[in-house]
């Protein structure tokens, strides 16, 4: 065991000469060490803690974060959107306004997803372990749109943060574990095993922040989360079996919808009663879910493919769901065929931005019209967010804004 000041040099990297990082890992916690960590190296991911604001309306989750509701902890930010490449270990730096890649810089191994902090001033690059390799978090920092440092951590598939911004969750997909962190430093602060959720990945959160639903990749399952006692409350099978991927509630809170990559559509769960009410079809490879910036629709991205690793240039689409009546009312192709997968919403609502996982491109999308751009990005785009995004604090993965 190190003291306080000190440092193990193989853990510590330096990126982009911003500076150094150190993180002892989840490794010697669990044999009961209780590691120390330098705290003058984590100072580079360090920053003061935001101020928490309840939720705006108690009947839409969504009325926070409605088109130009900026937080001033973002305003000069500039309008970036940022694609993690998980084939190339980088991040795509795209100008919204010209539809240009203006920057590009290495990250971890296996970046995953690009999660903007619960106090806004962080962008976490998400990487997960691959190949026997670890995985990591990166920090951008927002004002400048350049990483800043770097931690190791066992696994980071995803990330989301408690509702009152005192916990990182992490979401260890292959541990079927999720890791409570300090939200600043990503010190370890407790684990919460998962054991009946294999491939532990995407949640949402009760309207009152009771609970969580995670979705479980392999298990064609749910699990929900107690955050109040931090623990496991239940499992749930869906009916169709299938792959759960993303999640996503309705404004008024009482039902989620789970986008299933093999049965091509969303399942509709009753948060409370924790139990499925009903199905809609969207299309092949239903993946990813975005609700509109009025809180009236919701985007399903349909990737196109049930395979994990799937063809260029396959049947991909969006369909758009309006929330009141559960129904799918527009349909959007990819023209030249396409894998739509992870992304977000514009500031005004006016961009559908998503990553095309099997294409190397980045898709922007009017939310009017349904026409398409693609933007070349690096080798295998995931979970790309938009910045800034309206809202008081982030939930974590993309954008889970309230």
């Amino acid at each position: 065991m190190r003291g306080p000041g000190l440092v193990n040099s193989r853990r510590v990297r330096r990126v982009a000469g911003r500076g150094f990082v150190s993180e002892r890992g989840a490794t010697a916690l669990r044999r009961g060490a209780r590691a120390a960590i330098g705290l003058v190296a984590l100072a580079a991911c360090a920053r003061a803690p935001g101020v928490f604001s309840q939720r705006l309306g108690p009947y839409d989750i969504y009325a926070g974060s409605t088109a130009g509701r900026l937080s001033p902890a973002v305003r000069g930010d500039p309008q970036r959107v940022y694609v993690p490449n998980l084939g190339s270990d980088d991040v795509t730096v795209i100008d919204p306004k010209s539809f240009r890649a203006v920057d590009r810089f290495s990250v971890g191994h296996a970046p995953q997803h690009v999660v903007p902090s619960w106090d806004l001033r962080t962008l976490w690059v998400t990487g997960s372990a691959d190949g026997g390799r670890p995985g990591s978090l990166t920090a951008i920092d927002p004002a400048t749109g350049r990483p800043t440092c770097q931690i190791a951590v066992d696994d980071a598939y995803n990330m989301y943060f408690t509702p009152d911004g005192g916990s990182a969750i992490v979401v260890a997909e292959q541990r079927r574990t999720l890791e409570f962190r300090d939200p600043h430093t990503m010190a370890l602060q407790f684990e919460l095993p998962t054991p009946g959720c294999n491939g532990v990945n995407h949640a949402d959160f009760a309207p009152d922040y009771s609970y969580a639903i995670f979705t479980c990749e392999f298990d064609a399952s749910l699990v929900k989360i107690d955050l109040k006692r931090r623990q496991v409350a239940g499992y749930l099978h869906l009916s169709r079996r299938g792959m759960p991927q993303d999640i996503r509630s309705s404004p008024d809170g009482k039902v989620f919808f789970v986008a299933n990559m093999i049965t091509d559509g969303v399942s509709l769960i009753d948060g409370e009663a924790f139990r499925e009410i009903g199905f809609i079809h969207t299309g092949i490879g239903a993946h990813g879910l975005y609700p509109s910036r009025n809180g009236r629709r919701l985007y399903v991205a349909n990737r196109g493919s049930h395979l994990v690793t799937g063809p260029p240039r396959g049947p991909g689409s969006i369909s758009v769901i309006d929330f009141a009546s559960r129904k799918v009312v527009e349909t959007w192709p990819i023209p030249g065929g396409g894998s739509p997968d992870m992304g977000n919403v514009s500031a005004d609502g006016k961009t559908l931005w998503l990553s095309g996982r099997f294409d190397d491109v980045a898709y922007a999308i009017d939310t009017r019209t349904g026409a398409v751009r693609k933007i070349p990005v690096g080798h295998t785009p995931h979970g790309l967010t938009v910045w800034p995004q309206p809202g008081t604090h982030s939930l974590g993965h993309t954008g889970v804004m309230r």
